[in-house]
């Protein structure tokens, strides 16, 4: 298309339509994988980020993100529905604008991946730290538990947990259905009870000034918050298993990320009106809101600590702190163990997730074909799971959460700009394929999803939009230096489905996002 070498998607599709799945999901099901997918990390994680960044406004923050979110998952949907097959936006992007458009959205999403599953182990750290010190009444010093960007010198908690997931995926450990399903029982439960607790004691007080940054202070926000949302693609990749997906999957997708923002709010709104806390953003001398994951904040909030003021904005466990705040100390503890049992699950699934993108681009030919390798014991691609693996434990034991979602969420917000920008060539090129779902108002829906994901991408922090450009540029260079003339596509290699090809490595763990 583009820039030619496009993998024909009848190629693709063939395996896909002779291993068809039973239609069963309805938009009941739907939407409850959706909840189970979103909720999670971000909200857990992110809430002290987008405080510093926006204070009260931040619940507009979650609305503006989630109002992307949902344009992008009608698109994504659509594009799911007629390749349903693994490496996703990649995947999508090869059937329809070529190699060079999809290779740098896999090299998006490797980005997206591993440095997301950085993110929530820092997260993860923070809510562990918090349990064994409130519990244990011991102080663990902050040089063992924050990077050096946040005062400390190393996360080693965060970079344990990536090791230990690292091994798990090595030795194929299984996550069963029914583990998944209780871990999405825990952190709603936990959510649910924080907002039970937290809403009905609000001081409206307590959220004004509500838009202490401005307007550019909520974008910066939602830029951040928007890694709270990502994991609709869980219901976008089910389209062939929908019963009439094209009623089905707009309410599942609109409906589960619906239900998720007013969650949010309702946890957003706890948090702000918390009697005694405060969400503003903490400031420099000048006034100026100091940037989160900072030496300066860090500095800033120990010493605002020490004076008594109790900021939201400087806890690495928002929400557990919160509850410790208002009364509820044991309930708050259960929050962060909560936390610490479901978190490393998401972990566990980005980092699948990650092993599956590297996986399709190798057998694609545009990576070494060592990254494909298969352990004769375990079965697993461990080559690629061990440097994934060691990728991720040196994000999360040197970077602050917040700049980790916020690179992440670059990869996120340009691959989902690459699905919108490929349901709008796919109309005009094939008009006549078959569409088990029909993006609705596709003129309008995708070219508001793409200008929804730019303006999402120019609010991230300039660190986050630097680093992926220069990723982006490391990327092109690999690709002309080495995947190009290695390509299975350019070189006319007639190449295995991927549903086929990856099925070798039989995945026991889901690679939802």
């Amino acid at each position: 298309m583009i820039f030619g070498r496009v993998k024909p998607l009848d190629a693709i599709l063939a395996t896909a339509e002779k291993k068809s799945l039973h239609r069963s999901l309805g938009a009941f099901q739907l939407t409850m994988l959706g909840i189970g997918a979103v909720i999670g990390t971000g909200i857990f994680v992110l809430t002290a980020e987008a405080a510093q960044k926006a204070g009260p406004g931040m619940m507009i923050s979650f609305i503006i993100a989630g109002v992307v979110c949902a344009f992008a998952a009608l698109c994504y949907a659509e594009m799911a529905a007629m390749v349903p097959v693994s490496g996703s936006a990649y995947t999508y992007s090869y059937a329809v604008m070529g190699e060079l458009i999809a290779w740098m959205v896999g090299w998006a999403l490797i980005l997206e991946y591993a440095v997301a599953a950085g993110a929530v182990s820092v997260g993860w750290s923070g809510y562990v730290v918090g349990l064994i010190e409130h519990s244990f009444h011991i102080n663990i010093p902050n040089t063992l538990v924050s990077g050096p960007f946040d005062g400390g010198m190393i996360n080693l908690p965060a970079m344990l947990i990536a090791g230990l997931v690292t091994w798990l995926l090595v030795i194929g450990t299984k996550e069963s259905a029914t583990v998944n399903a209780i871990l999405v029982a825990i952190k709603i439960s936990a959510l649910t009870v924080f907002i039970v607790l937290a809403v009905p004691v609000m001081n409206s007080a307590q959220f004004s000034p509500f838009a202490p940054t401005g307007f550019i202070g909520v974008g910066m926000a939602a830029a951040s918050i928007f890694f709270a949302y990502v994991g609709f693609d869980a219901v976008s990749t089910a389209a062939e298993e929908t019963k009439n997906p094209q009623r089905n999957m707009p309410i599942g997708l609109i409906g589960s990320l619906a239900i998720c923002t007013i969650f949010y709010l309702l946890v957003a709104a706890g948090v702000i009106g918390a009697p005694g806390l405060s969400t503003q953003p903490v400031t420099d001398a000048m006034g100026h809101a100091l940037e989160p994951g900072s030496r300066e904040l860090a500095a800033q909030c120990a010493a605002r600590a020490a004076e008594g003021f109790k900021d939201v904005v400087c806890s690495k466990e928002a929400l557990a702190f919160t509850l410790r705040e208002i009364g509820w100390p044991q309930i708050g503890n259960l929050l962060g163990l909560a936390a610490g049992l479901a978190l490393p699950s998401v972990i566990l699934m980005m980092m699948f997730g990650q092993t599956r993108i590297f996986f399709v681009m190798s057998r694609d030919g545009l990576l070494p074909a060592a990254f494909s390798k298969i352990h004769p014991t375990f079965n697993t691609p461990h080559v690629i799971t061990i440097i994934t693996g060691i990728a991720v434990s040196l994000f999360a034991a040197f970077f602050p959460v917040g700049q980790l979602a916020n690179i992440s969420n670059s990869g996120t917000l340009f691959a989902f700009a690459a699905v919108s920008i490929a349901v709008l060539v796919i109309r005009k090129t094939e008009p006549n394929r078959k569409r088990p779902f029909k993006t609705p108002f596709v003129w309008v829906t995708a070219p508001f999803s793409i200008l929804g994901c730019v303006y999402l991408f120019v609010m991230l922090d300039h660190k986050s939009i630097i680093l992926f450009a220069s990723w982006a540029v490391v990327g092109l260079l690999v690709y002309f230096g080495y995947s190009r003339s290695r390509s299975h596509v350019g070189r006319g290699i007639v190449d295995v489905p991927e549903h086929e090809a990856y099925s070798e490595i039989k995945p026991e763990v889901p690679g939802t996002h």
